[in-house]
C-alpha cells in the first residue's frame, strides 16, 4: 500500500493532531470519513455502470489476467519479437526488370515557350 508502514502511518497521525489541534481534529476526521466514503460509492458507482453496459459478460473477465502489476516488459517484448511471421521467400516466377542498351533519352525540349495568360498575377 504505497509503502506505508504502521509506523509511518502513526507519525502521519502524531502530526495531524499536532498541526491541527485537538479542536479542531473531530472536524477533520469526520470530514475525512466524507471523503472517504465519497470514493468508495463513486468506485461502486463505475463497477455497477461497467458492470450494467457489459452484462453477463461482467463476471466472465478474468480481472487478474489485466492487472498492470503482472505485466513484465521484457516478456512482452520477446513474445511480440517471437510471434513475427518469418519473411517469405522471393518468388521465383518474378523476373527482373531487362535493363535497356541504349542511353538514357535526354527531357523532350518544348516545342514554344510557356504559354503566356495576362489574368494572372
Amino acid at each position: 500500500m504505497f509503502g506505508l508502514t504502521f509506523e509511518k502511518l502513526l507519525l502521519i497521525a502524531v502530526l495531524a493532531v499536532l498541526i491541527v489541534g485537538p479542536d479542531r481534529l473531530p472536524q477533520f476526521a469526520a470530514t475525512l470519513g466524507r471523503a472517504v466514503r465519497w470514493v468508495k460509492d463513486f468506485a461502486d458507482g463505475a463497477k455497477t455502470r461497467v458492470r450494467e453496459e457489459m452484462g453477463p459478460e461482467f463476471d466472465e473477465v478474468d480481472w487478474k489476467k489485466l492487472d498492470p502489476r503482472q505485466y513484465d516488459p521484457r516478456r512482452i517484448i520477446r513474445e511480440a519479437l517471437a510471434d513475427e511471421p518469418a519473411v517469405k521467400p522471393v518468388s521465383t516466377s518474378m523476373r527482373p526488370v531487362p535493363k535497356s542498351s541504349s542511353a538514357p533519352k535526354s527531357p523532350a525540349a518544348p516545342s514554344s515557350g510557356p504559354v503566356f495568360d495576362s489574368e494572372a498575377t
